[in-house]
C-alpha cells in the first residue's frame, strides 16, 4: 500500500500538497463517482488546511449537507500517515460512531470511491462492554437469571478456558446484544466501581482484548467524547501505575459535534465515592500481616465512612426529572468529610511504614494507595472557598457521592489545547447569534480559528416549522392531542425528541390510550441498543422513534423521517452542574440557559432535512414559547417562517 494517496515532493510543505490532493478529490474524483461539487465543502477544506499547517484549534461550523465529515476525514488520514501516528475522531456518543463507521458510512464511501485502504478502528468506552464479573453476579442473582445465563453460554469458548490464550476475536460490546434494554444492560456492563486491576478475568475480558486491537490502528481511532476525556483525565495516573494510556500517542483530534465536549469533560472529570467500594478495598490490607495500629485505623475509617454516607443520605434532596440528588452542604456533613479525610491521611502514613516491611502484596498496596489518593483529592475540594459541584445517586448497594471541580477549563487547556496538535471542532451548530463565544468560553480556549458555512439545502421549500398557540398553556393533554394529530398527518415517519427521560416515559405510558396510533410502531430509546433502534426506524418507514439523546448526529434521509416533534424546549436540566453554572453567571438565563437551549433546538431541527429530496415538518411543542419567539426564529434556516398553525 502506498503511504500517501498522492506523490509526495519532499521539497514542498506536506500539508500544502495534501490540500491540493483534497481539492482534486472534491473537484474531480468524487464528481466522477456521482458526487456533486459543493462550494461549501471546498471552502471548508481550505480552512482546515490552515489549521493543520499551523497546528491550531479550529471551529468548523458547516451546515447539514456540506459534507464536512468527508473533509476532516481526508485531512486526518493524510496527517496520520505523514506523522506515522493515528488521528482520533471523537464523536459525541456511540450512535454517532455507528453513523460514521457503518457499511454505507463516510469512511466506507471514501475507501470505495478513492481506492483508499483506511485503517479505522473503534475505541469504545468501557461501559459499552460486558463485565464478566458482573455477568457472574447477574446469572446467579434474582432477576432474569435465564436471560443472563443464555448470554453467558454464548460467550466465546476461550472466555471459559483456563488454558493459555492462543487467539481471540472481538466480543462483548453493547451492539452485540441489541435485545437488552438499558436496565438489563446496566446489570452486566462495566461501571466505574469495577476494579479491573485485580479481576482474575481481565485478560479474557472483551474490553481489555479490544483495547489492544484499536491501539494498532494506522490511520484513525474512532471513539466517543467521553472516552477521549477519560483518556485525558487518567493519563498521568495510568502512567504512574505502569499501565498504558487508554489511547496511544496521536497526531490530531477531531471533535465531531464539538459543542458537546464540555459535558463529556465534566463527566470524565468526576470523582465517585461509595462506602461499599471503600470498605471492600481497604479490608484487602487486613488479609496480610499488618501492624495492630493500622488495623485499628482501618476499622475506625470504615465506621467513619459509614457515618459520613449516613449524613449524606439525610442531606440529599431528589431533583425532579433527574436521577441525581442535590446535596445540601451543612456544618455536620462538612465535619464528617473533614474527619474522614484525617483518617485517610493516617492510613496513608501507616502504609509508608508497612511498605518498608514488605509484608503486604505490592500490587494490592499500590491499588489501595491510588484509591486513597483519589479520595483525598476529591474530598479535598470541599476545603476550598469555592465548593465543588456534587450530587448523590442511589443504587441497591448504597449511595454514590459524585464530586466534580467547578471548572474543567484548566484540565482541557493543559491536557488538550496546549498539546501542539491540530484540533478540529466540527458541527452544524457551534455558534449562537453568529458568535462562537459560548463554546469557546465554556472550554477555556485561548487561541482558535473559526468559520461558518451554510447548508446548501432549500429549507424555505423543504421545511415547515410551527409552534402551536395553546388554549390552556400547553398542558400535557394538549401536547398529546397535537402530537397524535401530527403523527396521523405523516402516517408515523416521525422522530419525537424529549428533553428528559421522565417526559419520554410519561408519553410512552399515555400513548397507548390513543387508538389513532394503535397501528403505528413506536420505538423508545432505552428499550434496546441505540444503533439497532436507529436501523429499525430507518428500515421500517412508517415507524416512530422517541428519543432523549438523538438531538445530534441522527442521519436518516428519505421519507422515514418526515416529521420532527420537539416535545419541550430543550433548556438545560435543573441539576447540580447547571445550578453551579447559573450561580457563577451574572446573567444565568442569557449566558447559560438560552444559548444551551438554542444550540440544542437547532440541532434537533437539523434531523429533518438530510438530503435535497427530503421535506417535512417540525413542531415545537414548548409550553411557553411565545416570549422566546424572536430567539427561536433566529435559529431557523434562512427563508423559514415560524407558524402557529400547521
Amino acid at each position: 500500500m502506498e503511504r500517501y494517496p498522492f506523490t509526495y515532493d519532499h521539497s514542498r510543505p506536506f500539508i500544502q500538497q495534501a490540500g491540493e490532493w483534497v481539492a482534486d478529490v472534491f473537484y474531480d474524483m468524487l464528481p466522477e463517482a456521482g458526487f456533486e461539487v459543493r462550494d461549501e465543502q471546498i471552502y471548508m477544506a481550505f480552512q482546515l488546511e490552515r489549521a493543520f499547517a499551523e497546528k491550531r484549534t479550529i471551529f468548523a461550523e458547516a451546515g447539514v449537507g456540506t459534507g464536512k465529515t468527508l473533509v476532516y476525514l481526508l485531512y486526518a488520514v493524510c496527517w496520520a500517515r505523514y506523522k506515522r501516528q493515528p488521528a482520533v475522531i471523537a464523536c459525541a456518543d456511540e450512535s454517532l460512531i455507528e453513523q460514521l463507521v457503518k457499511p454505507e458510512g463516510d469512511v466506507a464511501k471514501l475507501a470505495r470511491h478513492l481506492g483508499l485502504a483506511i485503517d479505522a478502528r473503534l475505541g469504545k468506552s468501557p461501559d459499552q462492554y460486558v463485565c464478566l464479573r458482573k455477568l457472574d453476579e447477574a446469572r446467579l442473582g434474582h432477576e432474569e437469571t435465564m436471560l443472563y445465563m443464555e448470554l453467558y453460554e454464548s460467550l466465546p469458548e476461550f472466555v471459559h478456558s483456563y488454558e493459555a490464550l492462543q487467539s481471540f476475536h472481538a466480543y462483548g460490546d453493547r451492539k452485540q446484544y441489541p435485545h437488552l434494554n438499558d436496565e438489563q444492560w446496566n446489570r452486566i456492563s462495566w461501571d466505574a466501581f469495577q476494579d479491573c486491576f485485580v479481576c482474575n478475568q481481565r485478560h479474557r475480558c472483551g474490553q481489555t482484548l479490544s483495547r489492544d486491537h484499536y491501539r494498532r490502528a494506522a490511520d484513525l481511532i474512532i471513539c466517543s467524547h467521553d472516552f477521549y476525556m477519560e483518556h485525558v483525565w487518567t493519563l498521568e495516573g495510568r502512567k504512574r501505575e505502569g499501565q498504558l494510556p487508554l489511547l496511544p500517542e496521536h497526531c490530531a483530534v477531531v471533535f465531531d459535534e464539538g459543542h458537546l465536549l464540555e459535558s463529556a469533560a465534566q463527566k470524565a472529570l468526576t470523582y465517585k465515592l461509595k462506602h461499599i467500594v471503600f470498605e471492600e478495598l481497604i479490608t484487602r490490607l487486613l488479609k496480610g500481616e499488618v501492624r495492630e495500629s493500622l488495623a485499628l485505623i482501618i476499622d475506625e475509617a470504615i465506621e467513619r465512612s459509614e457515618a459520613m454516607f449516613d449524613v449524606l443520605e439525610r442531606q440529599s434532596i431528589p431533583i425532579p426529572g433527574s436521577d441525581r440528588k442535590q446535596v445540601v452542604l451543612n456544618e455536620r456533613l462538612l465535619r464528617e468529610i473533614h474527619e474522614f479525610q484525617q483518617l485517610l491521611a493516617r492510613i496513608e502514613e501507616e502504609l509508608v511504614f508497612e511498605s518498608a516491611l514488605f509484608t503486604l502484596n505490592e500490587y494490592q498496596l499500590r491499588i489501595v494507595e491510588e484509591h486513597l489518593e483519589m479520595m483525598q483529592k476529591a474530598l479535598g475540594l470541599f476545603r476550598h472557598a469555592d465548593s465543588p459541584v456534587c450530587w448523590a445517586t442511589d443504587s441497591i448497594n448504597g449511595q454514590t457521592l459524585v464530586i466534580m471541580p467547578r471548572t474543567v477549563k484548566e484540565v482541557l487547556r493543559e491536557g488538550v489545547f496546549r498539546s501542539g496538535i491540530p484540533i478540529v471542532f466540527s458541527s452544524a451548530t457551534l455558534s449562537v447569534g453568529g458568535s462562537f463565544d459560548y463554546v469557546v468560553d465554556s472550554l477555556g480556549i485561548e487561541d482558535h480559528l473559526s468559520f461558518s458555512v451554510d447548508s446548501p439545502y432549500d429549507y424555505e421549500h423543504q421545511m415547515d416549522v410551527f409552534a402551536p398557540k395553546w388554549s390552556y398553556g400547553g398542558t400535557f393533554s394538549e401536547k398529546m392531542k397535537t402530537a397524535v394529530r401530527l403523527l396521523e398527518r405523516t402516517g408515523g415517519r416521525a422522530l419525537i425528541l424529549f428533553p428528559s427521560k421522565d417526559e419520554l416515559q410519561r408519553f410512552k405510558k399515555e400513548i397507548v390510550h390513543y387508538p389513532e396510533c394503535a397501528d403505528m410502531r413506536l420505538m423508545f430509546e432505552g428499550d434496546q441498543e441505540i444503533s439497532g433502534l436507529i436501523a429499525d426506524f430507518q428500515n421500517d418507514e412508517p415507524s416512530v422513534l422517541c428519543a432523549i439523546s438523538l438531538w445530534e448526529g441522527l442521519d436518516v434521509p428519505g421519507p422515514s423521517l418526515s416529521n420532527v416533534i420537539v416535545w419541550s424546549l430543550p433548556f438545560p436540566p435543573q441539576d447540580p452542574v447547571f445550578m453551579a453554572k447559573r450561580q457563577a453567571s451574572a446573567s444565568p438565563f442569557e449566558e447559560v440557559d438560552l444559548p444551551y437551549m438554542l444550540l440544542r433546538l437547532k440541532q434537533g431541527m437539523g434531523r429533518l432535512i438530510r438530503s435535497r429530496e427530503d421535506s417535512g415538518l417540525i413542531a415545537i411543542l414548548g409550553e411557553d414559547w411565545e416570549p422566546l419567539k424572536g430567539y427561536i426564529e433566529s435559529v431557523l434556516p434562512p427563508g423559514v417562517q415560524l407558524k402557529e398553525t400547521c
